[in-house]
């Protein structure tokens, strides 16, 4: 399947209750040639009403980790395993995963990223591992099929913890490293 039946099927998906609340669906945004994709778990209220993910706070905190290791937004490809918002901003549900996950994996091989990061826990355990544990674990590498993944903090988890920063920062410097040394 190719980009553009991919979207309009996204768009036009009900295979869960969440088709039926969202303002927009939140495909992804990005180069679809990108070299690195960030996965998050699913769009906020900014995202939905945009139909871009992350663009509200989380996302301009996202941005600004991008611009401090010098990683050009526009040259990355965003996602989340959702693309529809789920109400209150709740975690998504395993079976809403489920109905959505295939979009996201038809991304992955469309785009045939060389790095994927996931953004915080709900991420991670879905594409790395089921028992990922995202305080103990975030920035180490792992090997999944052809690609090389990592976690690192959600961003809106840094907004309400803000002594995480540093700790995203460095990830950020290693993921930097990683995709230097991998060029």
């Amino acid at each position: 399947m190719g980009w553009e039946a991919l979207e309009n099927e996204c768009k036009s998906c009900h295979k869960c209750a969440l088709g039926d609340t969202r303002t927009n669906c939140v495909f992804g945004t990005g180069s679809r040639t990108a070299e690195l994709m960030f996965v998050g778990e699913a769009p906020g209220e900014q995202e939905d009403l945009s139909g871009t993910p992350f663009v509200g706070r989380a996302g301009k905190l996202l941005d600004q980790f991008l611009d401090a290791v010098d990683i050009p937004r526009e040259k990355v490809y965003i996602a989340n395993i959702l693309k529809c918002r789920p109400p209150q901003n709740r975690d998504p549900s395993p079976a809403e995963e489920e109905a959505c996950i295939g979009y996201l994996y038809e991304q992955m091989r469309l785009i045939r990223p060389k790095v994927i990061v996931c953004l915080g826990r709900i991420a991670a355990m879905k594409l790395i591992k089921p028992d990922f544990r995202i305080t103990k674990e975030h920035g180490e590498w792992f090997l999944k099929g052809d690609h090389l993944m990592t976690a690192v903090y959600h961003p809106a988890y840094l907004l309400r913890d803000p002594r995480k920063k540093e700790d995203m920062l460095t990830d950020m410097k290693r993921l930097r490293a990683k995709l230097d040394e991998m060029n």
